[in-house]
């Protein structure tokens, strides 16, 4: 018996995809999410505009200049291909993107991985033929026609856990909820994301488990309100590793901390339970390490805004720092709200001196649409605005620079981002790998400051990624300096997947 096979056909080239990610660490993971759905059914993301058949944008609208941004990117990546998909908080005013940039080809809201790929299948049909397709036959549920799962099954990457991922291989963001249940005056973000939806957190926890395994050595824990994580889904039980573990911040916590990586703490508002979670950066579980934003000192802003632990802050952050001494603590605040006093902004001077945090970003207050608080009467001329910022910015400067020059001296931890070799001294005789950048246990990766070591002996032998132990000779406002005098085997509590030996 004689088989005739079809004649044999070109391989199809895959759609290019390109894509723009903007906003949050929040927002890079759905970005994530959707890079990782994007080559799971056959598409390439292209590295240019010129390589491009279309672009995603991921957008962010949680400020005016943030809009502003997501709109230019828009328009950059319609005049280059002219098909985009817009996604992200932005694209939950439509109205807002249409009447700058009519000709879109689709617009989806913020976590709608599904939405998203159903209009790049619809804009870049992926070949599913026998023979030319490129994905392969057996993969029902990855190929473009299959039923996906409905987005409340997937948002939270319970089902697509992203692969794809946008930061380098020794750190990633955790995303454990998604959405907002405050009512703060100046955020829209429970009108752009809607309320809280927690993750379990055995979910959560075998994702950590398999990033940790594959070499990362930073987790990254964000969520819109990273302390009440859980209490939509009422502290609920799943399973991890034959447990039962609950989805409460501390049990997340310390299960997060035995896998043997870093896990640093974003975005934690000063509820009771922190105590606990602070408890467990004294006993070296996790970094000792809070981003808590903060916002303001004044009582009276702090009532406007409709922020909670209104003149309770500096308690709190005492009680902290007795409990973990070496906690850095990280904070955000707005200058110039609207009702704000120069006794109000002189208040937040002093709560700025009396609390020395270790890290502080400030921006002045600028209107965002549907915002309660755009009719709070007060507004504050744009010119005081600045003038209050960059006093604000001078004393945080100052406190800054003399919390770093205390480690001057000291023997500390350093995971290594980047290389930092100068032409010139590879010229005088430096080996490649002599000058390194890295971060302490107290530098969150892209918003804090950075160690600038010399390699030394170690010249060379030093990876991107690698943990080591550094000397500090010297400081500035923001930025430490020394050199490398041991480079320790990490080794973490996960069987590793693949070779990565002790490092």
């Amino acid at each position: 018996m004689t088989q005739t096979l079809p004649s044999a056909e070109p391989t199809a080239a895959a759609p290019r995809v390109g894509f723009i990610s903007l906003g949050c660490p929040k927002a890079l993971v759905d970005s994530e999410r959707i890079l990782t759905q994007l080559r799971a059914e056959g598409y390439e993301v292209a590295p240019s505009y010129a390589d491009a058949q279309a672009v995603i944008v991921n957008t962010c609208g949680f400020i005016t200049p943030a809009v502003e941004e997501s709109l230019a990117a828009i328009g950059e990546a319609l005049d280059a291909t002219g098909k985009v998909i817009v996604t992200g908080c932005l694209g939950e005013r439509p109205e807002k993107i249409m009447e700058r940039h009519p000709k879109v080809s689709a617009i989806t809201g913020s976590e709608a991985v599904d939405d998203v790929m159903g209009h790049v299948r619809e804009l870049l049909p992926v070949d599913q033929g026998t023979f030319t397709g490129l994905l392969p036959v057996a993969a029902p549920g990855m190929r473009p026609a299959a039923a996906l799962p409905e987005r409340e099954n997937t948002r939270h990457g319970d089902v697509f856990a992203p692969s794809v991922r946008l930061t380098p291989r020794h750190y990633a963001y955790v995303k454990v909820a998604e959405g907002c249940n405050h009512t703060c005056a100046f955020c829209i973000i429970p009108k752009l994301r809607g309320l809280q939806v927690s993750r379990d957190a055995g979910s959560v926890l075998y994702e950590a488990f398999r990033l940790v395994a594959g070499g990362t050595k930073e987790l990254v824990v964000i969520a819109q309100d990273t302390s009440a994580y859980g209490v939509d889904i009422r502290y609920r039980e799943s399973e991890f590793q034959g447990e039962q573990v609950r989805a409460h911040l501390t049990d997340l916590a310390e299960r997060l901390g035995e896998l043997g990586a870093w896990v640093r703490m974003h975005y934690v508002y000063p509820y009771p339970h922190v105590d606990r979670i602070v408890e467990l950066m004294a006993q070296g579980k996790i970094l000792p390490y809070l981003d808590v934003p903060l916002q303001h000192a004044s009582p009276k802003i702090l009532r406007a805004m409709r922020r909670p632990g209104a003149g309770k802050q500096l308690d709190t952050i005492r009680r902290w720092r007795e409990i973990c001494p070496e906690l850095t603590i990280r904070s955000t605040f707005i200058v110039g709200f609207p009702g704000e006093t120069e006794a109000d902004f002189q208040e937040l001077l002093d709560f700025l001196e009396a609390a020395q945090l270790d890290r502080v970003g400030a921006f002045t207050y600028s209107e965002v649409p549907e915002a309660d608080a755009n009719a709070l009467p007060g507004a504050v001329p744009e010119a005081v605005k600045e003038e209050r910022l960059a006093r604000f910015m001078a004393v945080a400067q100052r406190i800054s620079a003399a919390r770093l020059a205390q480690k001057v001296g000291r023997v500390m931890e350093v995971i290594i981002d980047e290389y930092n070799d100068d032409p010139a001294d590879l010229e005088q005789g430096d080996a490649p790998g002599t000058r390194l950048i890295g971060r302490t246990k107290g530098d969150a990766p892209g918003i804090d400051g950075q160690v600038y070591l010399y390699a030394g002996e170690f010249a060379g032998q030093i990876k991107v990624g690698d943990i080591v132990q550094a000397r500090i000779e010297d400081s500035d406002e923001y930025d430490l300096f020394g050199e490398v005098v041991a480079r320790p085997e990490w080794r973490p509590n996960v069987p590793m997947l693949g070779h990565f030996g002790g490092h």
